[in-house]
C-alpha cells in the first residue's frame, strides 16, 4: 500500500468512524444481526454486510444498529440475518445476498413488509398475540 495524502488519511477516517457508529446501540431502535462465522462468511455474509451498510447511509437511517454475530445454528441457510424492530416480529432471514440485503432495508426496515421469500424463521402467530406467554 502506498503512501496516504493528510487528506486521503482524514476521508478514511470520516468513513470509518461512520461505519462504526452503525455498530453503536445507544438510541438505536432497529437491530440487524448478520452472522458471520466461518459459515456465513464462506457464504456471503461480508457481501451482505457491506451491502447493508451502503443502503442504510443511501437512506440516511440513524435509528438502525448493524452487528455481527458468530454462527446462529442455521447453516444450511447461511448468510442469516436476524432484524428486531418495533412492532414487528424477530425475524431471520436467510440466503442474504447483497440484493437481499438491500431488499430487507427497502422493504423490512422502511416499509414494514416482510421479504417473505427469504424469511428463514419468525415466531408463530399465537406468540406473537400472546406476548410470548
Amino acid at each position: 500500500m502506498g503512501k496516504l495524502t493528510l487528506e486521503e488519511l482524514k476521508k478514511l477516517r470520516e468513513s470509518k468512524q461512520k461505519e462504526m457508529s452503525l455498530r453503536d446501540t445507544s438510541d438505536k431502535n432497529v437491530h440487524i444481526i448478520i452472522g458471520m462465522g466461518t459459515c456465513g462468511i464462506a457464504a456471503g455474509a461480508k457481501d451482505a454486510y457491506s451491502a447493508f451498510v451502503d443502503e442504510l447511509a443511501a437512506h440516511n437511517l440513524g435509528n438502525v444498529t448493524v452487528k455481527q454475530t458468530g454462527c446462529m445454528g442455521l447453516c444450511h441457510a447461511e448468510p442469516t440475518v436476524e432484524v428486531i424492530m418495533p412492532e414487528m416480529p424477530r425475524i431471520i432471514y436467510g440466503n442474504v445476498n447483497a440484493q437481499v440485503a438491500r431488499d430487507i432495508v427497502r422493504k423490512h426496515v422502511l416499509g414494514k413488509i416482510l421479504v417473505n421469500d427469504h424469511v428463514f424463521d419468525r415466531p408463530a402467530i399465537d406468540i406473537v398475540e400472546g406476548g410470548g406467554n
